[in-house]
């Protein structure tokens, strides 16, 4: 069983958070969800609706929190997911997610990203020389960053899965399995 740890916030996209925490309990994982404090983070849900340029925000379900970042120790989790939503342009500042998303670079663990997700490890300047998936209208933050931008709901990079939102999980949760447990080596 791999311990997996599920990086989020206030206005992180529902389906991008919860689909991975259940996909990962399901295939018997461990999913650990990490926020700035303990505190339940409130999720919102994007939606995409007719007469509307871009995707609308509603309030959605908290989602408990079991460690805040600060005292996140990397080396007890084998993979990392950081879902989308607004939540990513926020916590990339954080010196506790920089130093938690470097470990899992650094070694070469399995990083899912999903939707805005990729502003993370493309802050920390991460993802120069990758190819990556985000949600379409970063392609040119994810260009600016190094990475290559691929249009695909599964683009796999070695031990990085990542894709364009929530429409994409059922490929997305498919591939980061499949990942995971290519490269999960039990302790």
């Amino acid at each position: 069983m791999a311990r997996v740890l599920i990086l989020t916030a206030d206005a992180a996209e529902e389906l991008d958070s919860m689909y991975p925490v259940f996909r990962l309990r399901e295939g018997g994982h461990e999913a650990i969800v990490a926020a700035p404090t303990k505190r339940a983070v409130k999720l919102v849900v994007h939606d995409f609706e007719p007469d509307c340029d871009a995707y609308t925000e509603k309030p959605g379900h908290l989602l408990p929190v079991d460690v805040a970042f600060g005292d996140v120790d990397p080396e007890e989790f084998h993979g990392l997911v950081i879902p989308g939503g607004r939540a990513p342009e926020y916590i990339r500042t954080s010196p506790d997610v920089a130093r938690i998303v470097r470990h899992f670079f650094d070694r070469g663990l399995p990083v899912g990203t999903i939707c805005h997700g990729p502003q993370v490890p493309a802050a920390l300047g991460l993802l120069k020389g990758r190819t990556t998936a985000a949600y379409p209208p970063l392609k040119v933050d994810m260009e600016l960053a190094g990475a290559t931008f691929v249009d695909l709901p599964d683009a796999v990079d070695g031990p990085m899965v990542s894709c364009r939102g929530w429409p994409d999980l059922p490929l997305w949760s498919r591939a980061f399995m499949r990942v995971l447990e290519d490269l999960h080596v039990p302790a």
